[in-house]
């Protein structure tokens, strides 16, 4: 079982770890195995914006995050943004917290389309093999 940390006034659980491929893929200045947390606000954020991928895919977020397809930083926010593919393409949205812990902030899906033009633009990066 993940281990809990403290976020803020809330609890958080640890949900997984920046694998290798994406530390290096995006040039993050952190080491490989850095923890991702969810809090209670973040999933309760979830359930609201996106029920059906947070009922689904929440408890894949270990692997998800050990074994991306993809992997890329949003140029709008910062956030990092993990993409798996099963039968449905899901992305999940991890934020820096201001304690500095790294947060799963969003989790839904996304379409074939926006991930081909995200990969052309150079926004993601292909990590496993098609």
């Amino acid at each position: 079982m993940w281990e809990i940390a403290e976020a803020g006034d809330s609890v958080a659980e640890k949900v997984g770890e920046f694998s290798i491929d994406v530390v290096n893929a995006l040039a993050l200045d952190i080491p490989a195995g850095t923890a991702i947390y969810i809090s209670e606000s973040n999933r309760r954020h979830m359930k609201n914006r996106h029920p059906w991928e947070y009922e689904k895919y929440h408890s894949r977020l270990p692997k998800i995050f050990l074994a991306p397809d993809y992997a890329g930083i949003n140029p709008s926010d910062g956030s990092i943004e993990v993409i798996k593919v099963f039968s449905k393409t899901i992305k999940v949205a991890v934020r820096i917290a201001k304690d500095g812990d790294y947060y799963v902030r969003s989790i839904y899906e996304v379409g074939k389309s926006r991930v081909d033009n995200s990969l052309k633009s150079g926004q993601l990066k292909q990590l496993t093999k098609p």
